[in-house]
This record gives C-alpha cells, sequence and structure tokens, in this order.
C-alpha cells in the first residue's frame, strides 16, 4: 500500500483539525447566560414565580472528567435551585451527562451526614454521638504527633478514592515527612497506565477524537466511563464526519452499538487479536517506517536482544517481521472468535487512517486479566506503527493535555519508604497495592496509628470486602480510622470518625485532565461561601456557608497540620504559612491565589485585560484554557539554556542538563529522574538533533522496555501476550465454567457516590446477570429466575437477564449496584441500599442476607415516599479473591466461576465468603511475582512513575531479595 509523504500527510492533517474551542461558541448550544448576567440572572420557573439567581461556576465532583457546572444560587433564600452544564469549560463546552445535574440531590439529601460523629461502642456496632470539629482535630493531630516523635511516620495512611486536585495532598503527606499515600488506582486502571508508561514515560493517553479518522476503543463504555461526556461529544463529531469507530469488548455496550466494528473477543485473547492487525501492518509494509526509525528505540533492542547482529533499521524491520509472524489473522480467528477477514480489513483501515488513528483503553481489558497490561501496549503499538502519536486525530501522552500548577514552598520530598503500600515483591506495580493492604496486616506486615480513607468505600469497592471488614475491626492493627465522606458508606460503618466533607458545589480543586488535545485547568468552589461574599457577607472558612457543618478537605488538611505541630518544633507548620502574611495560617484564598498568579501561565494576562485578579478571574469563569492543539511535542527543539549545561549519553543519544527544574511544566522535565548528581533528563538526539522526545530512558517511544528486562521479565521487554488466568485455555466450557465480567460501568452511576442521587437511582437500580441465550439453556434459566455465581472463595445470588449483547461462555454483571446498610435509619441512603445482616456462619466463612429491599420512607424530601423500586442490586465484589498481576499491580476483576439454578435456600442478594480460602488465593497469587531489588540495588526503578515520590535515598535496600515464578508468554 503506497503512503503519502511526510509533508503531504501533514497538509492533510491540518485541513482535519477542527476549529478551536473559543467562549463565544461552544459548539451547537442553543443559547445559555451570557457572563455579564451571571451577578443577576432572572429566570421564570414553572410556578410562574421570576427568581433572580447568582451563577457560580464550579466542576462536577461524579467521576473524573471534572465537567463544568453552573450552580443557580437563589439570591434571596441562597439556595441552589439547580445545576446544568458550564458554556466556557473547555473540556465539557456546556454538556453534561446525568451524573451532573444529579450533584443536586447530593446536596440535598436527607439523610447526609451534616455534623462529625465519633463511634460509641465497639468499632462497627452502629452507635454514634456527635462531637465538635475541635475535639476531632485535636484527638487526630495528637496521635499523629505522638507517632511522628516516636519515628512512626509510616503509621498514618491516607488512603483515597477521588483525589480531589493534584498537588494539594502531595504537599501535605510531604511536610509530614511519610509515606502515607494509599490509592485506589490497582482496583481500577494500574493496568492501563502501565502498559502506557512502559512506551511513552506517561502514563495516560490523550486520544485527540474529534480530529480521528479511525477510533479504536477497548471499552466496557467509553473507556468505562473515564472522561466520559467529554470523550463522547468529540467521538460523535468525528463520526459526523466519517470517522470509523472500532470497539472491543465481549459486551454489547452502548458504545459498541454505535460502532463500525464490534469485535467481542474471547476474554483473555485481545492483545493477541491487536498484534494481528499489527502483524498485518508489518507484514504488508504498511507502517510508517520514518517515524518508527526516528522515534522508537529500536537500535536499542538490536543490541541488547540480538548483540552481534548488525545495527541497522532495515535489520530491525527484519527482526520485528520475525517476532511477530506468528500472530496471523487465522491464529487470531482461532482463537478469539474475530473473523480472520476482518482483522486484515481493520489493518487496511488503519493504514488508510493514518496518522489520525485514536485509540484507548483504561480499565476493560486491562483491568480484567493476568498480564491486562499488555492489552494497551498492544493497542499502542497500532498508534506507534500508524505514526498517530501526537498527531491530528492521533493519540499522545496525557501531559501534553493537562496541567499541574505548582503551590508555594513545596515540602522535600519522604525519605522514608512504606512497605504496606509499596512491597518489595512488587517493584514494578504502577501505584500502591492498596486492595492488599487488609491482607498485609494479617501477615503482620505492621499496623496503623491513624488510616484516614477519603471519598473511598474498600469494603464495597475492593475484592474480599469481608477481609477488609475483618481488619477494619481489629484496633490492634488500625488504632483509629477516620473516613472523610461526603456520604454514608459501608466502610464508614467501621470507622471511629465520620467526618462529612463537601460535595462539588461545597469544596475548592483545581482540576485538569486530557479530555481534548488542549490544555485547561477548571476551578471547583464552594458557590454558598461565593455567593455570600458576592452579598458582602465575608466568611472564615467553607463550612460557616455550607449545610451544618460540612468541611471541606483543604481547610480540614491545613487546620489538622497546624494543629499537629502546634509549636513549629516538627517543621510542618511552617508549610502552612501564609505567603503573603509570614507567621500566619494561610488560607483557602490565598492558596488558590498565589497558584493563579505564579502557577497557570497565561491567566494573570487574561485576568488583568478584564480588569481583575487571576483569583477573581477563576471565581468568575470557573474554568481556563492555557493552550490549544499543539501537536507533535517530541519534535521540539531543547532550548538553548538547557543545552549550554548539557552532555549527551553515547550509548542512546539521551541529554542530560543540570539547568534547574521550571516551577511549572508541561511535557519535559517530568516526575521521572529527579535532579541529582547526572542532572536531569531534557531531551533525545534524533538524526543529530535535540528534540525534547519522550520521559522514558531512552527519550523515545520504547518498543524494547529495558526495564522489563532488567527487572526480571525479559520475556515481556516488547510488546507481547500473557496467558490470562481466564483464558481459553484456563476455563473448562465442557465443566460448566464461564468467563465473569464483572467491571463494566453504566452511564448513570458513580460507585457509591451516586447513593444519594435520587434521580440516578430512579434511573438504574439493578445489575442483573448477563447471560447468552446459549448459556441460559444449558443451565436452563429465564429472564428473571435466580442463579448462584460461584467464584474460588464463595458465591452470590443474583437475576439473570437473557440477551444475545454478550459473547457465549461470558457473563456479564455491572460493579455499580449491590450497595448495603446494617441498620434500619442510619449507614447508607436509603435511595439506595438494602437492609441486609450479616452472619459469621463458622470460623472465617460469612453470608451478607438481605432482609429488605429499597422502600419508600418519610423525610424532608417528598419524593422520598414516592419511590417505587425495590431492588437495591447485588454485591457481588464481597465473592471476588484479590488477583494482583504480578508487574503492574492491577487487580485482575475478571473471575472463573460457575453458574448454576439456585437452590431452594437461595435467596436474591445472598452473599457467601470463606476469608480462610481468599488467603490462600492470595499467597498464590504472591507466589508469581518476581521481587526486589533491581539490578541497581534499588526497589523500584527511579525513572519510573510512582505518586508522591520519596527522595532517590527512599529507594535503597540494603539487602538482596531471591526471586520467584512468574506467568510465561503465551506460546513461548
Amino acid at each position: 500500500m503506497q503512503r503519502a509523504t511526510r509533508a503531504t500527510t501533514r497538509q492533510a492533517d491540518k485541513r482535519a483539525v477542527q476549529e478551536p474551542f473559543v467562549p463565544e461558541r461552544t459548539s451547537g448550544l442553543a443559547s445559555y447566560p451570557p457572563p455579564e448576567r451571571w451577578d443577576d440572572w432572572e429566570e421564570r420557573g414553572p410556578d410562574g414565580r421570576v427568581r433572580r439567581y447568582f451563577l457560580i461556576p464550579t466542576v462536577c465532583f461524579n467521576c473524573e472528567a471534572a465537567c463544568g457546572l453552573l450552580a443557580y444560587v437563589d439570591k434571596e433564600t441562597l439556595d441552589i435551585r439547580k445545576l446544568e452544564g458550564h458554556p466556557f469549560h473547555p473540556g465539557s463546552r456546556g454538556r453534561n451527562c446525568a451524573k451532573g445535574p444529579a450533584t443536586i440531590n447530593q446536596v440535598k439529601d436527607p439523610e447526609r451526614i451534616l455534623y462529625p460523629l465519633r463511634r460509641v461502642g465497639p468499632r462497627g456496632s452502629g452507635k454514634w454521638e456527635r462531637v465538635s470539629w475541635d475535639e476531632v482535630l485535636d484527638d487526630i493531630a495528637g496521635r499523629m504527633r505522638r507517632a511522628f516523635l516516636e519515628g512512626r511516620q509510616n503509621e498514618v495512611m491516607y488512603h483515597v478514592g477521588r483525589p480531589g486536585e493534584d498537588g494539594f495532598m502531595e504537599r501535605v503527606l510531604w511536610s509530614w515527612g511519610v509515606d502515607g499515600h494509599n490509592s485506589h488506582t490497582n482496583v481500577c486502571s494500574s493496568g492501563g497506565r502501565f502498559g502506557y508508561a512502559v512506551w511513552m514515560g506517561a502514563d495516560r493517553p490523550s486520544p485527540d477524537h474529534a480530529n480521528a479518522r479511525f477510533i479504536f476503543l477497548v471499552s466496557a463504555h467509553l473507556e468505562s466511563g473515564h472522561y466520559f461526556n467529554p470523550h463522547a461529544q468529540r467521538i460523535m463529531e468525528a463520526k459526523q464526519r466519517g470517522a470509523k469507530l472500532a470497539v472491543m469488548d465481549p459486551r454489547l455496550s452502548n458504545t459498541a452499538a454505535m460502532a463500525d466494528y464490534w469485535l467481542p473477543a474471547v476474554p483473555g485473547t485481545e492483545a493477541f487479536v491487536l498484534l494481528s492487525i499489527a502483524n498485518v501492518s508489518i507484514q504488508e509494509d504498511w507502517f510508517d517506517r520514518e517515524f518508527v526509525r526516528r522515534w522508537t528505540n529500536w537500535d536499542e533492542y538490536l543490541r541488547v536482544v540480538h548483540p552481534g547482529c548488525p545495527v541497522t533499521f532495515e535489520e530491525f524491520v527484519q527482526r520485528l517481521k520475525q517476532e511477530y509472524a506468528r500472530y496471523t489473522p487465522q491464529a487470531a480467528e482461532q482463537l478469539s472468535g474475530i473473523p480472520a477477514t476482518t482483522i486484515v480489513e481493520l489493518a487496511r483501515e488503519l493504514a488508510r487512517a493514518a496518522p489520525a488513528v485514536a485509540t484507548h483503553n483504561w480499565r476493560a481489558a486491562a483491568a480484567a486479566h493476568l498480564g491486562g497490561w499488555t492489552v494497551p501496549r498492544a493497542l499502542f503499538f497500532l498508534n506507534v506503527l500508524t505514526g498517530s502519536v501526537g498527531t491530528p486525530g492521533g493519540t499522545q501522552p496525557n501531559i501534553w493535555d493537562k496541567h499541574v500548577p505548582r503551590p508555594f514552598a513545596e515540602p522535600p520530598r519522604q525519605k522514608v519508604w512504606n512497605e504496606l503500600t509499596w512491597p518489595k515483591e512488587y517493584p514494578l506495580a504502577h501505584h500502591e497495592m492498596s486492595f492488599l493492604l487488609p491482607h498485609f496486616l494479617k501477615e503482620g506486615r505492621g499496623k496503623l496509628a491513624v488510616y484516614f480513607t477519603r471519598v473511598y468505600n474498600p469494603v464495597w469497592t475492593n475484592p474480599d470486602g469481608f477481609t477488609w471488614i475483618e481488619v477494619l475491626q481489629d484496633e490492634s492493627l488500625i488504632e483509629l480510622h477516620a473516613a472523610l465522606t461526603p456520604t454514608w458508606s459501608e466502610t464508614a460503618w467501621y470507622a471511629d470518625y465520620v467526618l462529612p466533607m463537601g460535595h462539588a458545589p461545597e469544596r475548592h480543586d483545581t482540576h485538569s485532565y486530557e479530555t481534548h488535545a488542549a490544555r485547561w485547568i477548571g476551578f471547583r468552589q464552594p458557590v454558598l461561601r461565593v455567593a455570600r461574599e458576592k452579598l458582602g457577607q465575608p466568611v472564615r472558612v467553607t463550612y460557616e456557608a455550607n449545610p451544618g457543618e460540612v468541611w471541606e478537605e483543604n481547610e480540614f488538611w491545613i487546620e489538622l497540620s497546624w494543629r499537629v505541630d502546634p509549636d513549629g518544633s516538627l517543621g510542618i507548620r511552617r508549610w502552612y504559612e501564609s505567603p503573603y502574611r509570614p507567621g500566619e495560617k494561610v488560607t483557602v484564598d490565598e492558596y488558590y491565589q498565589w497558584i493563579f498568579e505564579h502557577s497557570v501561565p497565561g491567566l494573570p494576562e487574561a485576568a488583568a485585560a478584564e480588569g481583575l485578579t487571576p483569583l477573581q478571574y477563576m471565581r468568575r469563569y470557573g474554568a481556563f484554557e492555557l493552550e490549544k492543539q499543539r501537536y507533535r511535542q517530541y519534535e521540539d527543539p531543547v532550548p538553548e539554556e538547557e543545552l549550554a549545561q548539557s552532555w549527551v549519553d553515547p550509548e542512546n543519544g539521551r541529554i542530560w542538563t543540570l539547568t534547574p527544574l521550571p516551577h511549572s511544566t508541561n511535557i519535559v522535565p517530568v516526575p521521572g529522574v529527579p535532579p541529582g548528581p547526572r542532572g536531569r533528563w531534557a531531551g533525545v538526539m534524533v538524526d543529530g538533533e535535540p528534540k525534547r522526545g519522550f520521559p522514558t530512558p531512552s527519550g523515545k517511544l520504547e518498543f524494547f522496555s529495558r526495564t522489563l528486562w532488567e527487572w526480571g521479565w525479559p520475556e515481556y521487554a516488547i510488546p507481547c501476550t500473557i496467558e490470562s488466568h481466564v483464558g481459553p485455555n484456563q476455563v473448562d466450557r465442557a465443566a460448566g465454567e464461564m468467563v465473569l465480567l464483572p467491571n463494566f460501568r453504566v452511564p448513570t452511576l458513580i460507585h457509591t457516590r451516586s447513593g444519594n442521587a435520587k434521580w440516578l437511582n430512579e434511573l438504574t437500580h439493578s445489575n442483573p446477570l448477563w447471560l447468552h441465550p446459549s448459556d441460559a439453556e444449558r443451565i436452563g434459566v429465564r429472564t428473571g429466575d435466580l442463579v448462584r455465581v460461584e467464584t474460588e472463595i464463595g458465591y452470590f445470588v443474583d437475576r439473570v437477564w437473557v440477551t444475545e449483547a454478550i459473547r457465549p461462555g461470558v457473563a456479564a454483571c455491572s460493579h455499580h449496584l449491590g450497595r448495603w446498610r446494617l441498620a434500619e435509619g442510619i449507614g447508607g441512603e436509603r435511595w439506595s441500599t438494602a437492609l441486609v445482616e450479616i452472619e459469621r456462619l463458622s470460623d472465617g466463612r460469612y453470608r451478607l442476607r438481605q432482609r429488605a429491599g429499597v422502600r419508600p420512607f418519610a423525610s424532608e424530601d417528598p419524593d422520598s415516599r414516592l419511590i417505587f423500586w425495590g431492588d437495591a442490586g447485588v454485591h457481588q465484589n464481597l465473592t471476588f479473591p484479590v488477583q494482583p498481576d504480578p508487574i503492574s499491580g492491577q487487580h485482575c476483576w475478571h473471575q472463573k466461576v460457575r453458574i448454576v439454578k439456585a437452590g431452594p435456600d437461595d435467596r436474591y442478594g445472598d452473599v457467601v465468603v470463606d476469608t480462610r480460602k481468599s488467603m490462600e488465593v492470595y499467597r498464590r497469587w504472591l507466589a508469581m511475582t518476581r521481587p526486589a531489588p533491581g539490578p541497581d540495588g534499588t526497589r523500584r526503578p527511579i525513572w519510573m512513575l510512582r505518586p508522591y515520590k520519596p527522595d532517590p535515598s527512599a529507594y535503597r535496600i540494603d539487602s538482596p531479595t531471591g526471586r520467584g515464578d512468574g506467568p510465561r508468554p503465551s506460546g513461548a
């Protein structure tokens, strides 16, 4: 197939780029309130009454897309009447999915927690008393201070589900000197992140959907909900201009239903199918040879893997054809069920669309399988082969389309390493091994003095929730548990303090995400506080304006840190002194004032043009676009000032410099190699020219990962396949075994945060088990029948939905439903939870049984009496053992199950689990790892991304550790 020249291609690309977003044209919105009237907007309601409003921008908190919202605040009553789309937000452009407007339900939920609560009696007994914030802060601060004074820094842990913003908590935890950050990422996206990070250093892709000519998603409904609304808009814009869409998913999701190609591959074969597409492109020479030559580390691959052979690009091409020859379309068809003709057609379509191929995989298969990280690695290989990296309509590193402003006076990084979150067994894990925390504690690896869960519900969200309950109830393992949460949750039930925190319009955060090919920053703000200040009513702290005594986290952490170090002797207090009032406690206004004045390029000038300060500008508009589309940033030259103090690594052309890091940065330098004796990365030599390149050890896209090669996994150093734990050879269909797909999202719910959104629960309130008609016939069930789904450690009972929208041999159940509470009027929102009882059947065995479903109830909201649904769904995650991928650390969500008719004693929603078996499974998967140290005696490659990265001195390991056996590559 003939390829156009790069010059011709770039001209075509330039014509394809959509017109840039401007506030005056919001992509088809018919009308919206003009900003000059936002301080006094009039609107006639359905009752005929004219109301006057403040229209105050904020940011949705109901998924990571951070879409803009406009709060309509009644000027007379200071009541939030509704939330609509923010027309000037660059990511969402005035449009929202159902989750955004439903924020009003969360704010006005009659059962929400409004005051801090302290447990009375044994942990988990469900008895609470109201306490003051002073009591809460003094108790927690005192415990933390004692831990710090006694050298127990790593006994303080902050475990977060939905981060508020980048930058704030780094500063807090660094100021404490702890390695105490824990996250939800390894039950979410570590598989996807690792697959991308190995290629390009950045851990997330940013597809330019709107300008693509071909879009390829490995997806469970638009990347399982990641950036759902901003991506959905732009995918449809591309389709309207003729782009093709392919969706690989064994379930016919909403997105797959809109696709030109639905690819329901057998679970565990996704990477093989993708590599077979790549193989066709390679064998037929349909790939962009010049891009691959310039921007991949093919020469390093030849020198290390094939020493002695000629280090020429033609030699590499021949080796490439040999490496992937076994991934034939015919072999892929036999393994996956995807026709060979379709695979060849896809390869041809991608070549035609190059270099405007947008791809994305986030959760879905990457979070499903042992070796799931090989799926995004194989998917991005298609971008590399088509030259669709950083191009209009292509896919680029997320760091190009994301801006993280740096706050004032950053503390030094911690000099300790926490093996409860970063154990030696998982040196390459992309994020903390968070879901293994209770298993580590039960094994005696440590304990916690103070444990914060923030907007996180591990009892419900994580696998093996009963093991979490066992540990949360053991005060010798967790001395104090404080749940910072806007809503009740199953985990908060086992806390010592339940501390109410704000919803989207009740808090401050900055946000920037890779929603499209541009950089923007959004400002979430407490709208009632802003409204009072507009009326000349000063507000000292946000909880004075919020309902009850609902705090925002930022002010909580500032106040707590101040009390931990009341006299400044610990060196913590100084990081919370105002940059404008030396010695005085910083306020949230001052914190963001400094950021907007110093750390958002272009904002001070834009604000000055309107006669505003930067903070006033962001309070008024709620978002700022720093930069529109700028492509191929890897081709940017290294600035002269950096070259003046630089040297070149003779092995790979990597450019190192001694020039200091700028305060705020975009592409490089990245948080990869910290400044040190050798300096930092600045770029890479390409054809004799100093280019910015990529934040990888080679400075290029790494077809060959020397990191995997040297850290004990050489067989996976290039894009490859790993046999999944639920792959075709692991599932005995003749014995009735099936694959359960439990990790798909529905577009109307938000994990546990949607529990108190009545509109969303009215839309979706059940999670039946999807079964293909052939499987239903074999089992002998029809739609509505009860079945028992048996996992390795227990079972759950659910109703069946028979549908052809699922691949035979696969069952599917959404993970959004199945919320529960243990008491009639407390512990969970009655819009969404079933009343349950938990019975300990024998040592280590538990049964959760529903006593009552959702029912109407009396409250201040008259709608609570009108509830018509009774279903709360089934909590399946309790029955899943932990299955950590030994490389990426991702929990592998797919389960090998047996599905049988429910027995006479089974009831809908029953869950039975044996935690002794779950510990056995944990140990079996742990044995698959190949622990640190690496070749340089460190715990982890220093160049790799790591949240809350410590000082380089913390990476050292004093004694060597043996290695174990791991999974082998498929076909090896």
